[in-house]
Order: structure tokens, then C-alpha cells, then sequence
């Protein structure tokens, strides 16, 4: 018997996530009825904002206590009694942690079809959510002018790298956060910023105040906390401050301070805004457009790091916050089973 092995939800988190917080389930695969699709996933995709879905609710409802995991992946058509969907089709949405989706295709993370053919990988990240969440995030958000001086937090990450590249495409000087000399020379040698400030190892203030004397333009934040801090106390005139995300936070046990430096906002007339990619999602079509154009010219670099196996999923989520990885963190469960159409 083909079994569906699942990661479940046992307990909400308290700090960083640990594999007590999750029990392992092997059920029978289900059966397909009128208007469901089967999918066998293929690769998931870790994200940080898969974090705070476990402890409450946000943009979505918090997973519930002995719910498959919620998450983004890939997967292959292997069963459908809905029209559109068909055996072989690869599809991307919410799967969950889990070798098996039976699912009706709708709600906020339904399935899309993607061509037959497509590298999976880049297909969940550059040409994924990844990169339109940097997309509009910078474009639509932050507003960026050729010439403006731009920094990203989180930079050597998913999405900060592409946020940084878009930027540079767009004429900006752009300086990266990142952690440790690895991913510093990373951002610079290959992702063509300007500079890179090591948060482990040097002032990050003092350092950004002596990269950007002019101010930070736009400031693309994935990290909160103290980096937030930072680049608030280098505000430019008018600067910007887009809110992507806050991973320093996702693992306290008690709700993080407030910014200290929030008053810069008001002496440089500034501007913070938070977004969610959902709200961008009926412009899809037009970021992967321009996102497509310029991975093909060679100007927007990206990297997977595909760790294997579904019993791995909570150690790989675990590495987004223990800093361990480059690029976009992926998990392959298995190789498509059947062919594609």
C-alpha cells in the first residue's frame, strides 16, 4: 500500500522551531473524487513566514493544531476528476508537508499549472513568489529612482538577493546585510552590489553611515529588530522603508521592541510600508514578464539550496533561522513520477 507520509502540527512554537513541535503521520494515499485533484509533491519551498503561521494568526489563519504544515511547492498531477487538471501536469501552490495533495484547486494558495518542461527550481524562486514578492516589494513599495542609494537586509537570501539585483538593474547603488564573509563576497562578486556590511562582525550603524553618507533612499527590510534600527538612523531625505519581513522576531518567545530610531521618520519626512504578495498576485504575469527577461540576459543571478527528503523538513525550515543558507532553501521530496503531457 502507497502510504502519504505527513509532518502535522503538535504544539505552537515557543523560539526556535524543534522536531517536538511536529509529529510524523503515514496514512493511505486518499482516493479522488468528482472535482479533486491528487498531486504528488515534488519540492517544497521553505519560507520564513512559515514561522508565524504556526503560532497565530496573520495575512492567513494560523495552522491548526494537528494540521499538515502549511507550504508552498511543486508537485505532479497523478490523479484528477477536475476539469483543467490532468495525469502528468506539473503544478505549483499550497501542498504542505506531505508526499500527497487531495485538493478541490481553491483558497488563497491554490494551484497554478506551470509549463511542461520548466526547471522546478527557479520556477520557486526568481520566477516564483520569491521573486515577485522582491518585485513589487521594491518597485511598487519603495519606489526606487536611478541613482538613489538602496539597502536590502536579509540580502544573500531568497528574496533580498533578487530585491538588491532588481535594484542595480534599475540604475541604484545597492549595499547588502548579510551574515559572515561567505555571503558578503557572494553579494558583490556575483550579485553585482556595491558593498556589503557583515551584521556578525561589524557595526552595522556605524558602518552604513559610512557607506551611505548621503542616507538610505529606500531601505528593503526582511530582518527587523536592531538592522531595522540601523538603517532608520540613516534615513535620506524622504527615504523609504519597505517591510517584507522581520525574521529576528519569528523565534521570540515575547513580542520584539518597538523601533527606537522610528523618530527619523518624522525629521526626514520619511515613509515605512508594509506589503503582502497576495495583494499582487493579479499582476503576476507581469513580474515573471520582466523577471524572465533579464534572468535570460544575465542580469539577475540566483541560487537554490536543495537540501532532500521529506523527513528533513523541519531541519531545513530550521536553517532559514540559524543563517545556514544562500539563496532560496528548497527540499526535494522525489523526481516526477510520471511524464509530463
Amino acid at each position: 500500500m502507497t502510504v502519504n507520509r505527513q509532518w502535522r502540527l503538535a504544539q505552537r512554537p515557543r523560539g526556535l522551531v524543534q522536531e517536538t513541535d511536529f509529529t510524523w503521520s503515514e496514512e493511505p494515499v486518499p482516493s479522488v473524487s468528482e472535482g479533486q485533484v491528487l498531486v504528488r509533491n515534488l519540492f517544497l519551498s521553505m519560507d520564513p513566514t512559515q514561522r508565524g503561521w504556526m503560532s497565530r494568526d496573520t495575512y492567513l489563519p494560523a495552522i491548526a493544531i494537528g494540521d499538515v504544515i502549511r507550504s508552498l511547492g511543486v508537485g505532479q498531477v497523478v490523479g484528477s476528476r477536475r476539469e483543467g487538471f490532468k495525469p502528468g501536469d506539473l503544478v505549483s501552490g499550497g501542498v504542505g508537508w506531505q508526499d500527497y495533495l487531495l485538493t478541490d484547486g481553491g483558497g488563497p494558495l491554490s494551484l497554478v499549472k506551470l509549463p511542461a518542461g520548466v526547471d522546478i527550481p527557479l520556477s520557486m524562486n526568481v520566477l516564483g513568489l520569491t521573486g515577485i514578492t522582491a518585485y513589487f516589494g521594491l518597485l511598487d513599495v519603495g519606489h526606487p529612482q536611478a541613482g538613489e542609494t538602496v539597502v536590502v537586509s536579509g540580502a544573500a537570501g531568497a528574496t533580498g538577493s533578487v530585491a538588491g539585483q532588481i535594484a542595480k538593474i534599475k540604475g541604484c547603488r545597492v549595499v547588502g546585510i548579510a551574515g559572515g564573509p561567505e555571503k558578503c563576497s557572494w553579494l558583490t562578486e556575483k550579485a553585482g552590489f556595491d558593498a556589503a556590511v557583515d551584521y556578525k562582525t561589524e557595526d552595522v550603524a556605524r558602518r552604513l553611515g559610512e557607506l551611505c553618507p548621503d542616507g538610505i533612499d529606500v531601505f528593503f527590510d526582511n530582518v527587523g529588530g536592531e538592522i531595522l534600527d540601523a538603517a532608520l538612523a540613516n534615513l535620506a531625505m524622504r527615504g523609504r522603508v519597505v517591510i517584507c519581513g522581520a525574521i529576528s522576531g519569528y523565534n521570540e518567545k515575547a513580542p520584539p521592541p518597538g523601533p527606537r530610531n522610528y523618530l527619523s521618520l518624522l525629521v526626514q519626512r520619511g515613509r515605512m510600508e508594509g506589503f503582502i504578495i497576495l495583494d499582487y498576485m493579479d499582476r503576476a504575469r507581469e513580474a515573471v514578464g520582466a523577471l524572465s527577461q533579464w534572468v535570460r540576459e544575465g542580469k539577475l543571478h540566483h541560487e537554490e539550496d536543495i537540501r532532500e527528503g521529506l523527513e528533513n523538513a523541519p531541519a531545513t525550515l530550521q536553517r532559514l533561522f540559524e543563517g545556514k543558507n544562500r539563496g532560496k532553501q528548497l527540499l526535494k521530496i522525489t523526481d516526477p513520477p510520471l511524464p509530463t503531457p
